[in-house]
């Protein structure tokens, strides 16, 4: 099941977006270790366009 969760990014001065953090619903945050794919995504659902990013957050890969 889709779950939706708030990140903490880094917005550079290039335009380029930088996710740092996830925030998870009970508090805790967790670090972004590795940024290892980025790629542009459309969202079928809500008709958008965006950017997916595949990070490693610990020993996993989301």
């Amino acid at each position: 099941m889709k779950q939706f969760v708030d990140v903490i990014c880094l917005n550079q001065k290039t335009g380029q977006i930088r996710p740092l953090y996830i925030l998870w619903e009970n508090g805790e945050k967790y670090p972004i270790d590795k940024i290892t794919q980025i790629i542009p995504a459309a969202s079928l659902k809500s008709g958008g366009m965006g950017l997916r990013f595949t990070c490693k957050i610990g020993n996993s890969y989301r």
